[in-house]
C-alpha cells in the first residue's frame, strides 16, 4: 500500500447501553443522527480521506471499468415474454443509465415463437412503456419498484423511489393515449398488484419501522380513497400481495422468519373479502399456488409442518382450511429442500434443491387431466443454477426457464410441453473474445470444526498458475444461497490471475433447511467458523498462498466479514465490507428500527433473552476489536440505506482506527444518495465494482 494522508478522528462522545446487567460504553453512537451538520461534515470528511487514500488506484479502476464496459452490450434487449396481445421486453441503450419498457404486437392466439428483434433498428408497432432514464432525470437517485401492466394491457401501474429510502411512489400511465392519469399515491412498498377488472390495485405500506405491515385497496379514477384491506399487527410479520398465475384469485401472505399465514379472493371482485387458508402456527411456514387438475379447484401448498425440507401437499379450495383434506404429492425428505410449486393450465413445475444446487422438475398433465411422469430439466455443466425465466401466462403451449454458472453466460429457453424440443432463445452477450473454455469452475469441500462439510464453489483463468490470489466471497443468512451466476464484471479479477471462490457457510440455505437451522440464532457463529475454515482450506489446498486472501461481502454478508476480521484477521490481506451489519446488537435491541422484531427470529431477542443478548455480544465485530494487527478493511455504506443503517461501518471504522495496533489502513466510503442497494444507474454501478475490485487487487498484490 502507498503511504497514506492522515485520517479523519471521530469525537468520542460516552453514552451508556445497559441490558441484563451488562454496561456497554459506546462513544461513537453520536453518528446515528445524520441531520447533524457535523455527522454530514464527518462522513465527507471520511470520503475525501478515502478518495485520497486510493487515488493512485484510478488508472487500474479506469481500465477495470473500461473493461466492463467493453464486454458489455449496451444497446440490447431481452427476449420478449407474450401477455395477451403483446411481446413485452426490455430495451438498453449505449450511454443511458437506465432501461426502457416496451411491447409490441402479437401475430395472433397460435404465436408463442418470440420475434427475432433487432435492437438498434425500429420495430413494427413498438410502444414505449416507461422510459426509466426520462422518470430519472433531475434526481441524484433512481429506482423502479413496479412495471405492471392490466391484464387487458391498457394501462400501466409503476412506482418509482429517488431517494433510495425504498418508499415508493405510484403512478398510472393509459397506454391506449400514452398520458399519465391523475392518481398518485406516495409513500408505499416497491410492488403492485391488478385485481382482473382492470381498474383496482392492491399494494402495501410500511410501517415507521420500514416493515410492510399494511395491504391496501385502491381504484383508479374513484372518488374514494383506497379502503384498508388487511394490517399486520404482529411486528414480526411482513406482507406481501401478489395474483396467481390463474388469475383466480389474489393471496396476501404474511410470514416472519418462521411463521406464515396466506389469505385469498377472487381477483375478479373490486370488493372481495379476504378468507385465511390455514391459521398461522409458530414455526409453521407454508405457500399456496393455484391449480386446477382433472376440472378441480386446487391449492398446492407447501408446508414443513412435520417435514423439515417441507411436503407439497394439495388440496380442495372449499376445503383449504382442513388439515385432513390435504392429499401429500410430494413427502419430506432430508436429503431434497423442496422451494416453489408453479402451476399451469397443462402442467407443474417443482422447484427444489438437491447436493447444494437449483434444481427444476415438470410435471405434465396427462390425457385425463391427472398427473403425469415428472422428468427433470437437466443442463451439461456441474454448477449450473437454473429456474423458470419470465412465464405470466396460465395456458402457454411453452415453458421458458433459464441457466447460468460461473462461466456460463445467462441462457433462456423455450421447452415446447408437446415434443419436449428445447430453443435457445438467448445468451447474455459477452463482446471482446471471451470463451467460457478459458476458464475453470468446480466444487470443492472444506471441513469446519466440528467436522461438518462446506461446499465451495471455485472459479479461475484456466491455466493460471496455483496458489494464486484469491477471493473468498460469502453471506450466510436468511437461508439465502450463492448460487453460481454469470458476472461479466468478475473477469476483470479472474484475467489478472485471481481465483475467485465462495464459500457456502451455515446460515444460508445452500444445502437444505438444517443448513440455515445450524447458522441462526445461538449458532450463529458457524457462519463465521466455517468461512474462516474455508479460507484455511484454500491455503491448505494449494488454491491460495498465505497473505494473498481477500474476502468481501455485505449487509448480513458484512457482519461475517466484520466477525471474521476479528475471529482470525492474520487469514486475509484485505476485507471489503459493503453495507456492514456489525453492530448488530445495539441495532437488534432498539424496537423502532428496521432489523430488529422481524429479525428477532434470525438473531434472538437480547431484549427478552439473557443467554441471547451475552451471545450476540461476544460475535458483535463492533464490540470486539481488540489490540492488535488488523488487515486492511474497506468498508462501503450508503446515507439512506433504511436496512443497515450507515452508522454501522461508521462507528466500526472509528473504532478500528482507534484501537488497532498496525499502520494497514481502514476506509469508509458512503454513498450519500443511495440505499441499501448501492449506487443507482449501470455506468455508475459499474465504477463502484471498479473501485472495490481495483482495492481488492492491489490488496492481494495483483494491482
Amino acid at each position: 500500500m502507498t503511504s497514506l494522508p492522515e485520517p479523519p478522528v471521530a469525537k468520542r462522545v460516552e453514552s451508556t447501553r445497559t441490558h441484563h446487567g451488562d454496561v456497554f460504553v459506546d462513544s461513537y453512537e453520536w453518528l446515528r443522527d445524520k441531520s447533524d451538520p457535523e455527522v454530514i461534515a464527518y462522513l465527507e470528511a471520511e470520503n475525501a480521506y478515502t478518495d485520497a487514500a486510493t487515488a493512485h488506484l484510478e488508472p487500474l479502476r479506469q481500465s477495470i471499468f473500461d473493461e466492463i464496459k467493453a464486454r458489455t452490450k449496451e444497446t440490447d434487449l431481452s427476449v420478449p415474454s407474450r401477455r395477451g396481445d403483446w411481446w413485452y421486453y426490455a430495451r438498453t441503450f449505449e450511454g443511458k443509465q437506465y432501461g426502457v419498457q416496451c411491447r409490441c404486437p402479437a401475430g395472433g392466439p397460435d404465436d408463442w415463437t418470440p420475434p427475432q428483434l433487432d435492437e438498434t433498428t425500429e420495430i413494427p408497432g413498438e410502444q414505449v412503456l416507461l422510459d426509466q432514464n426520462a422518470e430519472a432525470e433531475g434526481h441524484d437517485f433512481f429506482a423502479l419498484g413496479a412495471a405492471g401492466v392490466s391484464p387487458d394491457g391498457n394501462i400501466l401501474a409503476y412506482s418509482v423511489d429517488v431517494v433510495g429510502d425504498e418508499r415508493y411512489t405510484l403512478r398510472f400511465k393509459d397506454l391506449t393515449t400514452g398520458e399519465l392519469l391523475g392518481d398518485e399515491i406516495a409513500g408505499i412498498g416497491a410492488g403492485v398488484t391488478w385485481a382482473t377488472d382492470n381498474r383496482t390495485v392492491y399494494y402495501v405500506t410500511v410501517d415507521d419501522a420500514w416493515r410492510p405491515d399494511t395491504v391496501w385497496r385502491y381504484r383508479i379514477g374513484a372518488a374514494e380513497p383506497a379502503a384498508q384491506v388487511y394490517h399486520e399487527a404482529d411486528e414480526r410479520f411482513w406482507l406481501s400481495v401478489g395474483r396467481t398465475r390463474s388469475d383466480a384469485y389474489v393471496l396476501i401472505a404474511s410470514g416472519s422468519a418462521i411463521t406464515s399465514e396466506v389469505r385469498y379472493a377472487d381477483a375478479a371482485d373490486p370488493h372481495a373479502e379476504f378468507t385465511v387458508v390455514l391459521p398461522r402456527r409458530e414455526g409453521v411456514e407454508y405457500s399456496v399456488e393455484h391449480a386446477i387438475v382433472g376440472g378441480q379447484d386446487l391449492f398446492l401448498m407447501l408446508h414443513n409442518d412435520g417435514a423439515v425440507n417441507f411436503t407439497l401437499v394439495q388440496v380442495p379450495v372449499e376445503n383449504a382450511a382442513d388439515p385432513t383434506a390435504q392429499q401429500t404429492l410430494i413427502a419430506g425428505r432430508d436429503d431434497v429442500r423442496l422451494d416453489e410449486v408453479d402451476a399451469f393450465a397443462h402442467h407443474l413445475v417443482i422447484g427444489y434443491r438437491a447436493e447444494g444446487l437449483p434444481r427444476i422438475q415438470l410435471w405434465p398433465f396427462d390425457a385425463e387431466g391427472t398427473y403425469g411422469t415428472p422428468c427433470d430439466i437437466t443442463f451439461d455443466t456441474e454448477l449450473t443454477s437454473c429456474g423458470l425465466a419470465a412465464n405470466p401466462n396460465w395456458d402457454a403451449p411453452k415453458l421458458r426457464v433459464g441457466a447460468t454458472s460461473f462461466i456460463t453466460p445467462v441462457r433462456v429457453y423455450d421447452i415446447d410441453l408437446a415434443t419436449g424440443e428445447r430453443t435457445l432463445l438467448r445468451e447474455q452477450p459477452v463482446l471482446g473474445d471471451y470463451r467460457s473454455a478459458d476458464y475453470v469452475e468446480y466444487r470443492d469441500w472444506a471441513y469446519a470444526e466440528d467436522g461438518t462439510r462446506i461446499p465451495v464453489s471455485i472459479v479461475h483463468r484456466a491455466g493460471v498458475e496455483l496458489p494464486a490470489p484469491t477471493l473468498l466471497y460469502g453471506y450466510g443468512a436468511y437461508e439465502m444461497c450463492e448460487d453460481p451466476q454469470f458476472s461479466i464484471a468478475r473477469l476483470s479479477l479472474l484475467d489478472r490471475g485471481m481465483v475467485f471462490a465462495v464459500a457456502h457457510v451455515r446460515g444460508g440455505g445452500e444445502m437444505g433447511r438444517a443448513w440455515y437451522e445450524h447458522g441462526k440464532l445461538l449458532e450463529k457463529k458457524n457462519s463465521f467458523t466455517d468461512f474462516v475454515a474455508v479460507g484455511r482450506h484454500l491455503i491448505d489446498a494449494g488454491v491460495c498462498r498465505p497473505g494473498r486472501l481477500a474476502a468481501m461481502g455485505g449487509s448480513a454478508g458484512g457482519l461475517l466479514m466484520g466477525a471474521v476480521t476479528n475471529l482470525a484477521p492474520d487469514l486475509f490481506a484485505g476485507v471489503v465490507a459493503q453495507v456492514p451489519f456489525v453492530d448488530p446488537l445495539t441495532t437488534i435491541l432498539d424496537p423502532t428500527l428496521p432489523l430488529t422484531v422481524t429479525e428477532w427470529d434470525e438473531w434472538g431477542n437480547p431484549l427478552g433473552d439473557k443467554d441471547v443478548y451475552f451471545y450476540m455480544k461476544s460475535y458483535s465485530p463492533y464490540e470486539n476489536i481488540a489490540r492488535r494487527d488488523y488487515p486492511p478493511v474497506l468498508a462501503m455504506t450508503s446515507l439512506h440505506d433504511t436496512r443497515v443503517y450507515y452508522v454501522e461501518p461508521a462507528k466500526w471504522v472509528a473504532e478500528l482506527r482507534r484501537t488497532k495496533t498496525d499502520d494497514n489502513p481502514v476506509l469508509l466510503k458512503t454513498e450519500m444518495n443511495a440505499g441499501h442497494g448501492g449506487i443507482s444507474g449501470r455506468y455508475e454501478r459499474w465504477k463502484e465494482i471498479a473501485f472495490s475490485y481495483a482495492w481488492l487487487l492491489e490488496a492481494v498484490g495483483c494491482g
